[in-house]
Order: structure tokens, then C-alpha cells, then sequence
């Protein structure tokens, strides 16, 4: 059967780069609203219902920095900070060839675009043969703790919403190399809403985000309604490979 032209399934808008880069340094995120066509939206929903059974659950306590605990500082210290998380995760592998999701992040249109938002001359898909893609699926309780992401940038594509809950929030720039600002930390996981940024889970769009120097997190879902979002794995440099432990606690397999 012939595959539409994924031009004709997202709105891949050159013209906008400029601004979107500007977006992107300015508030570390870039957010493409109706990136999907409103009228291919069906298909890309189809297409992660279908794949949402395959799903792979793993939850339990996260620490801001995605490692464990160091307990070399105090108790009450960001790094001792533990919270809940939950998802379950289907693996790129377990998307057939025909899925608009997986036919989108292999397309190099799609890599150059995102290259450009980034204001770098290439990007690299993942090497890895489970996590170069992922639909991340998010149930009734379902969260993702405060954390800073260990790559530079993650790319998301929204597909559907849960009926409550389920906003990406943000702290921008919270931290840079130079300095961890470890009270400006704490005072998001205390509760301090003042420095967030607050992106609701919208059908269709795109969103590029930089969260290595960003705290962020999903907030607590709450509904029948699962929550779907497709994950695309790009890197700065070849051969990019997820650890044995990451796959291992994300797909429950490690090949």
C-alpha cells in the first residue's frame, strides 16, 4: 500500500525557524503548535493506540539528577531528593515500518528542521535500537519526578491528552555549567511556582527542548484517558546508545 508523503501529514514550516531558534534561547524550549496537520492527527492516534498494549511499565522514586542518591550531602539536600515516577514505554523496535510515528523520526526532513531550530549544522538519530524512539504512555496516576535530562536536547510529539493533568512544567535555566544552584532548586521542589513555565499536553504539537540546565517535570495524570506522546532520540554526535540499566528498567529487556 502506498505510504502518504509525510509532507502532507505535518506542517513543516522552514519560515519559522528564525523565530523558533530564538524561542529556543531564550526559554530553552521551542513549542510547534499543529505541527500535525489537524487532519492527519487521526492517523498518528491511531497509530499509538495500536501500539500502546506493546507498552513496557516501570515506575517507583527518581532523583533530580538521574542517578542515585549522594548521600555525601545532607539530608534535605537537592541531591538526596527522591519522587515519584511512572510510565510505561513502548521501544523502537516494536514499531512496524509503516507507522506514522516511526516513518516521522526517520525522516531526514524532520532531523534537518530540528537541526536548524537547534542552530547546529547536523543531528544524529540514535543508535539505539530501543531507544532511538519511544511512545511514552502515562495512565491515571502515572508522573514524571523533577529532573534535568542528561542530553542536551529531548524531542517530543504530543498525540493525546489524558483528561486531567499531564503538563509539562519548567523551570528555564535553573542551572549552567559553571554553577548547580542548588537553592534555586530546592526552592522548585519545595513548591515555589514562581519560576515555571507551564506547557499544556496539546495534540499535534511539537515541542524541542533543551533540559539539561532546565528542572522540569509531568505533572500527576488523572483519568481513563492515557496520556501518548511520541519520544524522538536525537543526539550531537553518532552513535548515541542508551546504558544497560536504562533499558533494562525502561523496556524490561536490554536487547
Amino acid at each position: 500500500m502506498h505510504e502518504p508523503d509525510l509532507n502532507s501529514l505535518v506542517d513543516l514550516d522552514w519560515s519559522s525557524v528564525e523565530a523558533d531558534r530564538l524561542q529556543m534561547q531564550e526559554t530553552g524550549a521551542c513549542e510547534i503548535p499543529r505541527f500535525v496537520r489537524p487532519e492527519s492527527l487521526p492517523q498518528f492516534v491511531d497509530d499509538a493506540r495500536r501500539l500502546a498494549p506493546l507498552a513496557h511499565r516501570s515506575g517507583g522514586l527518581g532523583t533530580v539528577y538521574l542517578g542515585f542518591p549522594d548521600e555525601s550531602f545532607p539530608a534535605d539536600h537537592p541531591r538526596q531528593w527522591l519522587g515519584n515516577y511512572g510510565l510505561s514505554a513502548v521501544a523502537y523496535d516494536l514499531f512496524p515500518a509503516g507507522s506514522p510515528i516511526r516513518r516521522l523520526y526517520e525522516w531526514d526532513n524532520l532531523r534537518a528542521f530540528v537541526a536548524a531550530i537547534l542552530g547546529l549544522e547536523t543531528i544524529y538519530p540514535y543508535a539505539d535500537p530501543l531507544g532511538a524512539l519511544n511512545l511514552a504512555v502515562m495512565a491515571d496516576g502515572d508522573e514524571l519526578q523533577w529532573h534535568f535530562d542528561q542530553t542536551d536536547f529531548v524531542v517530543s510529539l504530543a498525540l493525546q491528552d489524558g483528561d486531567a493533568g499531564g503538563d509539562f512544567e519548567v523551570a528555564p535555566f535553573v542551572r549552567n555549567a559553571d554553577d548547580e544552584r542548588y537553592d534555586d532548586v530546592n526552592r522548585v521542589l519545595a513548591g515555589d511556582r514562581a519560576p515555571l513555565t507551564v506547557y499544556p499536553m496539546t495534540p499535534g504539537t511539537l515541542l524541542v527542548f533543551a533540559g539539561r540546565n532546565s528542572i522540569h517535570r509531568v505533572s500527576p495524570i488523572a483519568g481513563a484517558t492515557a496520556r501518548l506522546v511520541g519520544l524522538f532520540g536525537y543526539d550531537t554526535k553518532p552513535g548515541t546508545m542508551s546504558s544497560e540499566l536504562l533499558k533494562a528498567v525502561r523496556y524490561g529487556r536490554v536487547a
